[in-house]
């Protein structure tokens, strides 16, 4: 037998089940992506440096006092009244109390080593290092030999540097900056597209002062000669490294 299905339930099924086909024939199609989106736009990555060679106006020495003894309570005592000499030698070469820093301090227990044998201890050894910084660099080889003749008996070295390092540095980021641009207009230039602005700038380098030179040469060479410990300031150089990002093919 033949069942016939209500008008009511056969016209339901028949819009259930043309739906989703009626929404997705109605739905928006999506945007298209920028192309910008899609890949990056070209650039070029490039960096550059100034230098500026400037004379030092300032110099630092870091000299010590070593002494030895059998206690350690012996050692402290010879070290601090020799060290007690130095510093009276440094201000009477004409360096202020602020232009003088204690940069080390140190005691330990010596040892005299034996094949075969436990260590036998000798006695102990104080160490005082102090760092003088001077501005006037005519004094340097005088205070260097004040303050041997006061006591000192280990000179680590002299460093050449700047009060304020500002003007030189702001000199060669001006030069930095100029290559920078010189070498970003050549590449677009080969490369026969047009040069668009900066995107970024950063720096590196900087003023930093130069290491210590030994002395010690210097020193014994004065002490044959019975003259002024010589030395020579020289110039120094002042670099700042930059890297830019610019746009071309605009």
């Amino acid at each position: 037998m033949t069942r016939t299905l209500p008008a009511v339930m056969l016209g339901s099924a028949l819009m259930a089940l043309s739906a989703p086909a009626a929404l997705a024939q109605t739905a928006p199609a999506p945007a298209p992506m920028p192309m910008h989106a899609m890949a990056p736009l070209p650039a070029l990555n490039l960096s550059a440096s100034g230098e500026v060679r400037v004379s030092p106006d300032m110099a630092t020495i870091t000299f010590g006092v070593v002494t030895e003894a059998a206690t350690a309570r012996e050692a402290m005592a010879l070290n601090a009244t020799r060290m007690t000499e130095v510093v009276a030698a440094v201000r009477r070469a004409g360096i202020a109390e602020r232009d003088v820093q204690t940069s080390g301090l140190n005691l330990s227990a010596q040892y005299d080593y034996v094949q075969n044998e436990p260590p036998r201890l000798r006695g102990y050894q104080a160490s005082n290092r102090v760092t003088v910084r001077i501005l006037d660099l005519a004094k340097v080889g005088t205070t260097a030999d004040a303050v041997v003749a006061a006591g000192v008996n280990q000179i680590d070295g002299i460093a050449f540097g700047l009060v304020d390092p500002k003007a030189a540095e702001d000199r060669a980021r001006v030069l930095a900056v100029q290559a920078l641009q010189s070498k970003a207009q050549l590449y677009a230039q080969a490369l026969g597209t047009p040069l668009g602005s900066i995107r970024s700038l950063s720096e590196g380098g900087g003023y930093a002062p130069q290491p210590p030179m030994p002395m010690y040469a210097m020193r014994a060479e004065a002490m044959a000669s019975d003259a002024s410990t010589p030395v020579s300031a020289g110039e120094m150089v002042v670099r700042i490294d930059i890297t830019g990002v610019y746009d071309i093919g605009r």
